[in-house]
Order: C-alpha cells, then structure tokens, then sequence
C-alpha cells in the first residue's frame, strides 16, 4: 500500500513537472500575475509619454476640459502585457484558466497591500528616515522625511486600489467572454480579430471604469474631466494593442512549436469548452 501510494505521487510529480501544457500554464500564469502586481505598485507615478519621448506636451481640449496630452501612469507600461498574457492563456486553457487566475491575482494584490500598509504602520528607524544617497542623473538627491515618502509613495489611497481592482477584474472578464465569443465565431484563424478586439474592447471599459471608481466616486471629479482622461488613456490603449498584434502572432508560434502543433491544437480545441 505505501508502495503504491508513493509510486502514485511520484507519477503525478512527473507530470505536473515534465507536462509542457502545465509548465507553459505556470509560466504564463507567473508572468501575468507578476505583470499585474507590478504594475499595480508603479501606478503611484504619473508620467508624461511625450516628454519622456523627447517631445513637446500635447495640450488637447476634449469636452471643454483644457490641457489635456499624454500624462498616464507608469502602470500603463505593464498593463498591455497583461492583456496579451490574457489573450495567450485565453487561447490554450479557455475561460476558466484566466478567470482562475485573474481571481487569485486579486487575492495576491490585495494580500501584498495589506503587507504594505503594515510596513507603513512600522516606526522607522532614525539614521533610515533623515538619510539622503539616492543618485538620479549622476546627482545626490536628498529627502528630508523617508518615512514619509515611503508612506506617499507606497501608500495609495483607498479608492485608486478599489478603482485598480474593479477595473482590472471587470477587463478580464469581459475580455475573456469577448475573445471566446469571436473565436467561437472564427475557429483557430483571425487570431488578431479575436486577441486585438477583445483588448480594444476591455481596455475601453477598464480606462473609464478604474476613473469612475476612483475619482469620480472617491475623489468628487465631474464626470466630463473622467471622460476626457480616459479618452485620452484609451487612445494609448488603442494604439499600443494595435502596436502588439504582431507579437501575439510570435508568442503563439513560439507556443505551438514548443508544444508541438499536435497538442497545441488540443488545447485550443479543450479551450473552447
């Protein structure tokens, strides 16, 4: 009986570990989930795209709002990723894949706020607060208060964690459903019809929804100044998904050809179910 019982959790070692469908959920899955937190802790910083490009800053006027160009948050960077990760995971392991693992990136993303605010909450020690040494551009940058800025940085208010987490839970859903829909519609080709379109479709939905949350109900904006924000957020969105079509195209070949066609395409076929 111990016999069989270890031979038995041997093969199942053997498979978890040597099964490339598993090995390949675990890497997706450890890059999607990793994108996320990341992005999620970045987000504090608001960056100007065109100046970071060496450009001049837009100054657009949408719904009378003035002043408006390309000022997004360093969380943007990853979030594209993300979607792409989605729309990987979506097309071998099918809605439950994604949903389980957008459910537990929640969890973790919360479990690592939490670790956060605790961090915030612990005295700091006294040479750690009033030290200086931080070098930006070959120059010492000082900070008066480090515990302060920590606490600035890291601790984001409540409701952009609120607005990050309902923005991002309601993308994945909807994306998901959008891209089995056309892939039930199209079967394995037009991949870009499905993985460009429900990206264009979520992130649309995630740009206001995270705004809404956020600042129009956490932070009493007018719902004009959210709308032009997020149009402007959305129009990134748009381009950078059209932008990383191609390398949806060559994650999959990559996949395919590392599965081996045979097996990739059954787990397209069981994705669908």
């Amino acid at each position: 009986m111990i016999l069989d019982l270890q031979k038995y959790v041997l093969n199942q070692q053997t498979t978890i570990y040597n099964n490339k469908a598993s090995i390949l959920f675990w890497i997706l899955g450890g890059f999607f989930i990793a994108n996320a937190l990341v992005a999620e802790f970045i987000g504090v910083k608001i960056f100007s795209l065109e100046q970071s490009l060496g450009f001049e800053s837009m100054n657009w006027t949408l719904f009378g709002v003035e002043g408006l160009g390309f000022n997004l948050t360093a969380g943007v960077l990853l979030w594209p990723i993300v979607f792409v990760m989605t729309d990987v995971i979506n097309e071998y392991f099918g809605q439950r894949g994604v949903k389980r693992l957008s459910y537990f990136t929640i969890v973790l993303i919360l479990y690592a706020f939490v670790m956060v605010f605790l961090a915030i909450w612990l005295a700091p020690n006294d040479w750690w607060q009033h030290s200086s040494g931080l070098v930006k551009d070959n120059s010492e940058l000082s900070i008066a208060n480090m515990d302060a800025a920590f606490s600035k940085i890291m601790g984001q208010g409540l409701w952009i964690i609120v607005g990050s987490l309902v923005a991002f839970l309601v993308g994945q859903l909807v994306d998901v459903f959008v891209f089995q829909k056309i892939k039930q519609w199209t079967g394995e080709s037009k991949l870009w019809m499905r993985a460009t379109g429900s990206t264009l479709v979520s992130q649309f939905i995630d740009s206001f929804v995270v705004l809404i949350v956020a600042f129009y109900i956490g932070a009493d904006w007018d719902l004009v100044r959210v709308l032009a924000i997020g149009s402007v957020n959305y129009v990134y969105k748009f381009v950078m998904a059209i932008v990383l079509t191609p390398v949806i195209y060559l994650v999959h070949y990559v996949i395919d050809h590392w599965l081996g066609l045979e097996e990739a395409h059954r787990l397209k076929q069981e994705a669908l179910l």
